[in-house]
């Protein structure tokens, strides 16, 4: 099949790369047209001076041939990709963008014909004068079109580089900066198109003339616009053949593969008959079975494995990219990512992430976020001997007693810029750097200790009369990857993290305990914090679940002295 020499020519993986590079220039292009727009709202005249600084980049050989290389790479590129799409079922995101994608041609043929064809074969001139007048005045559809046509280019854009970056790091820290640029940019440039139009529009400019004719056939020679015609037709023509093609092949692929189908089984005895080369994913797609893929099915992520249990005979191999997200996350055996796995024959298999379906779903509840692995710090505290304070105490006050101590808590943690993620009896867990960088959150953690214990300092003075003995707080802080995501269910759910990092911090607050001392923290916390802790005690610990002993901290005394020099400054290490 074609697809599958596709595949044994490049990979996926390539083809994706190739997709996203042209695209990038492309965005480029028109990133830097739209600023050019932008001058509009200051005079003609501004823009078409920028205009200067701008065209020495695109209109020469290699600016064309990169632009209008990339322009078709592209199309090529996308229209490949729907036809080796085994399944048209895909979230509203991906309808989305490809939708668009597909609209950007027929809005822009036209324009290039316009502009740079007709400028290269004809020596016309396509300045802001000739242009806006004849996309404002002489032709209004035409103006219409290209401003839906800007928009339509850049949304595709956008989806296409957010779906690039949405796991990254970094990504969520520069977000709001991107999404108002996102938004600004065509904003402005159309304002700016509208003031250059309406001031070509005043009696003035009309009186002067406008020599060349973008759109104007009195311009042209004799057979020009003729010529020009016959250009859009065929441009038009060719790829609206492209995409119709890409159908007929597609429905003809599916005609013969009927022939080849495999079943797969799934969990209670359902099974999904499809072609040959389906992945698994693609398979329960096209049944509307609820499978996650986080990423989009381009094995980035884990969400979307399964386990085999039955049929490992007709399991091709793990190609390289599916084969390093398994090592990383050490799968076992059997274990593969649906949106790799393309079975050669029937296979039972597992999700071992099941996705509720809406009727699973409880009333007024919101969406499950699946878990994003994100470098975090964990605190967790807790009250020293609290069932010994309390044995004595009426129910009611020791709720008073555990409010005042989960506000000082509370308070502590956001005011440092963590977030709560939750109270359980006397103890408590915290969160930081679900946003923002590992040493900000190391140093963040620390500061929100800072203020618990200076908080029960406090309150121990204000409670003076009314507890036999003062408060005594234990807190573990660790730092290290962790699974952040929504867990629970209907209204209880909540944003979470589960992973080693947390199971050490929790220890870490047991040894706290055990030790009779305020706070211990692991040396990553140290290290990261950028503070001088060799003065503080260390010693190395055995943690449950790991091989190797883990260095800590133990603050016997003095831990207000010791984060003195706590700097919250994010550029700060």
């Amino acid at each position: 099949m074609a697809a599958g020499a596709i595949r044994s020519i490049v990979t996926e993986r390539q083809l994706r790369r190739a997709r996203l590079l042209s695209g990038l220039i492309i965005f480029t292009f028109l990133a830097m047209h739209m600023t050019n727009h932008v001058f509009g709202l200051i005079s003609v005249e501004m823009a078409d001076y920028a205009r200067r600084w701008f065209l020495p980049i695109w209109r020469n050989k290699i600016g064309s041939t990169l632009l209008y290389g990339s322009f078709i790479v592209h199309i090529i590129l996308v229209l490949g990709s729907l036809y080796m799409r085994r399944s048209l079922a895909m979230p509203w995101s991906e309808a989305a963008q490809i939708t668009l994608g597909l609209l950007v041609p027929v809005l822009l043929i036209d324009h290039i014909v316009a502009t740079r064809l007709s400028s290269s074969l004809f020596y016309l001139r396509d300045s802001y004068e000739t242009v806006v007048h004849t996309l404002w005045s002489k032709s209004p559809f035409n103006g219409a079109k290209q401003s839906v046509a800007l928009v339509v280019i850049w949304l595709h854009g956008c989806i296409g580089i957010h779906f690039w970056l949405r796991y990254r790091p970094w990504y969520s820290a520069i977000w709001p900066g991107v999404l108002t640029i996102g938004i600004l940019l065509p904003t402005l440039s159309l304002l700016g198109f509208v003031q250059m139009g309406r001031t070509m529009a005043t009696p003035v400019y009309l009186l002067s003339g406008y020599p060349g004719g973008y759109y104007d056939p009195t311009s042209l020679p004799a057979d020009a616009n003729a010529t020009l015609m016959r250009i859009r037709f065929a441009m038009h023509g060719t790829f609206l053949a492209s995409v119709l093609g890409v159908f007929a092949l597609r429905a003809w692929r599916w005609l013969r593969e009927r022939a080849h189908l495999i079943t797969i089984r799934y969990p209670g005895g359902e099974a999904i008959s499809v072609p040959r080369g389906y992945t698994v994913l693609e398979a329960s797609r096209m049944a509307g079975r609820p499978h996650y893929a986080v990423c989009g099915g381009k094995g980035r992520c884990s969400t979307c494995r399964v386990q085999v249990i039955e049929g490992e005979d007709n399991l091709p191999a793990c190609d390289p990219q599916e084969e390093r997200t398994l090592s990383r996350i050490k799968a076992g055996k059997g274990v593969r990512l649906a949106c790799q796995l393309r079975p050669t024959g029937p296979v039972t298999v597992t999700p071992l992430l099941m996705a509720k379906t809406p009727s699973d779903e409880a009333p007024d509840s919101y969406e499950a976020i699946p878990g994003r692995e994100r470098e975090i710090a964990v605190l967790f505290c807790d009250i020293r001997n609290f069932t010994t304070l309390t044995e004595s105490r009426l129910p009611f006050d020791i709720v008073f007693l555990l409010n005042r101590y989960f506000n000082v808590v509370g308070q502590a943690v956001e005011q440092a810029g963590g977030r709560m993620d939750k109270f359980i009896g006397d103890g408590a867990m915290a969160l930081f750097g679900i946003t923002g960088s590992e040493e900000l959150a190391c140093r963040q953690a620390l500061d929100a200790a800072r203020r618990i214990i200076e908080g029960i300092e406090n309150l121990n003075e204000q409670l003076s009369g009314e507890l036999p003995d003062p408060l005594r707080i234990a807190i573990g802080i660790h730092t290290g990857p962790a699974v952040v995501g929504t867990l629970g269910y209907g209204n209880a759910r909540t944003l979470t993290a589960i992973g080693d990092t947390v199971n050490v911090a929790s220890r870490l607050e047991a040894v706290a305990k055990d030790l009779d001392t305020k706070l211990v923290m692991s040396a990553p916390v140290a290290d990261l914090a950028g503070l001088d802790f060799s003065s503080i005690p260390s010693r190395e610990i055995s943690v449950r679940g790991r091989t190797e002993p883990l260095k800590v901290y133990v603050f016997e005394k003095g831990v207000r002295k010791a984060l003195e020099g706590l700097d919250l400054d994010p550029g700060s290490a």
